[in-house]
């Protein structure tokens, strides 16, 4: 369980590297869910280039 917890961390932190999650979102509510969308698409994209 500690092990998941650690993946999950990990996946975190490098999504609040965009800085989307780790402030205020300040646009428009409706495409909040979008870019969530986008940054997850950008990081399953950089975990496939990575094996």
């Amino acid at each position: 369980m500690a092990h998941q917890r650690i993946v999950i961390e990990h996946v975190n932190r490098s999504l609040k590297i965009f800085r989307i999650l780790s402030s205020r979102y300040r646009n428009r509510r409706r495409r909040y869910g979008l870019r969530c969308n986008l940054l997850s698409a950008i990081y399953n994209y950089e975990l496939t280039l990575l094996v």
